[in-house]
């Protein structure tokens, strides 16, 4: 086996280049003594023979400092060799000595490596840009980096690589419901939102919401997207907080039937018509790679004139129906994905590509360093089993039961990826319960942004103090999951259908089952029967919550429109043929 070997002439060059233990003089005084110190013994040294098995068997962990980047290198046999250590066969009884000298230096002392600059830099009113991108019917198991096995999403794997991770960060179960709890920070049920059409997608009025608070604070805003938040003139986002406004018509793209432009239904996807500010346009390319070239674009002109932004890039995608570049989905066709499959993995990768564009543009104009990157997806996994040369397969979503439009936790556990480059730790995983109702309050408390006054404030917490200490204090809290979409009139009759409450352990569905979600994460047994009391408790929350919503309740019973008479469809028909439009230079 492969050992290191290390002589007294090597370890002084590597003690004086810095190789030592991140601190200040007096504890490198008292390591170099201690180092000493642990030669008397020698039996550490004894007990090394040079064999990684030996190495692996030492009474302390083999850490050193690489002197270098500042962080500490784990003799393992994968690792890259530290300057000055050689490989080579078992080690001489003085290299052992030494080595057990440094390990055992090393342990006497506790750990004090330097701050970081998440840690000396404060947090709280430090005015980052802010791009927050929100895609549609993407679940956890759609990225790579969670562990699908078919698709390649490389930048979105370096938002999950270097950036903070909320592992337990919880949404609404369908669209609309999702984006109202996101701008207003409450459950979208308490601002009037239960559905995603018959009106009842429409936004209360009562909200002023993030944007209109980030406006209010000096920033710039931008959406850019999907809005599915109310069409009629005073829900539209540029009258609720949005400076800048690309978006389609209430439902999806190609929805005619629901509230967006007739002409989408004929090429969905690809050069649609859309509301530009107050002005419907016609637009060239796909969908998502026009969003994301927009929102670049007016990036571009925020950071020229030095104002903060918040750029909200609301995608459709993966939103059926299932369509994609032909580039994007040629490779799942290769290999032998049916056409929908393809087309959907194809859009994944296509909104992977983008938020790489966006990032490296970032970086071209230096504005890493000034910018949160959020990542987040509007409710879990909307994608139907496939088949692949002809047998089916069934879509990896990382191990949740249930998807899209489900009170399980498939429903409404997502991926939430944060990152700030210099700010925020890399690559750590925060399992706290958080949800999308914290965004208001957290982008605020980072903006120095003042909670407007309003009859439906915001609830939700600040993320601030966990994203500065990813192990800081987050007491349990209740969270309440409804699909909605209840039949008009029907309300109470599906009060204990279709509903969660959720804990940091529990998952209580449909009043009944009972799931540990910290053990059983994919909810394999209903633990109801042995844990009555967290059941009745759960419940009682519950129905409490349930009764106080009526008043709430804005959009209920609402007239239908019929296609046509949409609020956008009436204003394209009114302002005439759409003219050309196209993002301006970058």
């Amino acid at each position: 086996m492969i050992g290191y070997r290390l002589n007294v002439g090597q370890a002084s060059r590597l003690l004086s280049k810095g190789a030592r233990p991140q601190a200040g003089r007096l504890r490198y005084i008292v390591f170099c003594l201690s180092a000493w110190l642990a030669c008397l013994p020698a039996r550490a040294a004894d007990s090394y023979d040079g064999s990684w098995e030996s190495l692996q068997k030492m009474p302390v962990p083999a850490w050193f400092d690489d002197g270098k980047t500042g962080t500490f290198i784990h003799l393992k046999q994968e690792s890259p060799f530290p300057s000055g250590i050689k490989k080579t066969t078992p080690a001489r009884k003085v290299s052992a000595l030494l080595l057990s000298a440094l390990l055992v230096g090393q342990t006497l002392l506790p750990a004090s490596p330097q701050p970081s600059s998440a840690e000396t830099k404060p947090l709280s009113g430090s005015r980052p840009n802010i791009i927050l991108i929100l895609t549609d019917d993407q679940g956890m198991g759609d990225l790579s980096c969670m562990g699908n096995p078919y698709l390649k999403t490389p930048h979105l794997d370096r938002l999950h690589a270097q950036g903070t991770r909320f592992t337990d960060f919880q949404v609404s179960p369908t669209c609309s419901p999702t984006r109202a709890a996101l701008l207003s920070g409450r459950h979208e049920f308490e601002v009037g939102v239960t559905h995603t059409i018959l009106q009842r997608e429409r936004l209360a009025p009562g909200v002023v919401t993030l944007a209109e608070a980030l406006h209010r604070a000096g920033y710039a805003t931008g959406l850019f997207g999907k809005w599915h938040l109310g069409d009629d003139t005073a829900y539209l986002p540029q009258n609720r907080g949005f400076d800048e406004v690309l978006m389609h018509g209430a439902g999806g793209i190609g929805q005619f039937a629901y509230g967006d432009f007739k002409e989408n239904s004929e090429t969905p996807y690809f050069n649609n018509v859309l509301l530009h500010n107050d002005t419907v346009v016609r637009t060239k390319g796909f969908c998502t790679d026009l969003f994301f070239r927009a929102a670049t674009a007016w990036i571009n002109r925020q950071h020229a004139e030095k104002k903060p932004f918040f750029a909200y890039i609301a995608l459709n995608a993966p939103h059926s129906p299932m369509i994609a570049p032909e580039k994007s989905k040629k490779r799942f066709l290769d290999l032998g994905f049916d056409e929908q499959s393809a087309a959907r993995y194809g859009m994944i990768e296509n909104i992977d590509e983008n938020v790489g564009l966006l990032l490296a543009d970032l970086e071209n104009h230096s504005m890493l360093g000034d910018t949160l990157v959020v990542f987040m997806t509007d409710n879990g996994m909307g994608m139907k089993p496939g088949k692949i040369h002809g047998k089916k397969f069934t879509p990896f979503n990382a191990g949740l039961k249930g998807g899209k439009n489900s009170a399980d936790e498939g429903g409404t556990r997502v991926p939430s990826l944060w990152m700030w480059k210099g700010h925020f730790e890399e690559g750590i995983d925060i399992p706290a319960l958080t949800a999308h109702v914290d965004l208001y309050r957290t982008l605020c408390d980072l903006a120095g942004a003042e909670i407007p006054p309003s009859p439906l404030e915001p609830g939700g917490r600040s993320l601030v103090p966990m994203l500065k200490n990813p192990k800081a204090a987050w007491p349990d809290r209740t969270l309440f999951i409804h699909i909605g979409r209840w039949n008009p009139g029907q309300r109470e009759q599906s009060k204990s259908t279709n509903g969660a409450v959720r804990t940091n352990r529990w998952r209580l569905v449909n009043r009944n089952q009972l799931y540990d979600v910290l053990a059983d994460r994919s909810q394999t047994k209903d633990v109801a029967a042995e844990h009555p009391e967290v059941v009745a408790d759960l419940q009682k929350k519950y129905d409490a919550w349930w009764d106080s919503l009526p008043p709430l309740l804005v959009n209920e019973d609402l007239p239908e429109n019929k296609p046509g008479e949409f609020p956008l469809q009436k204003l394209r028909d009114t302002q005439g043929e759409p003219p050309l439009w196209e993002p301006a230079h970058q």
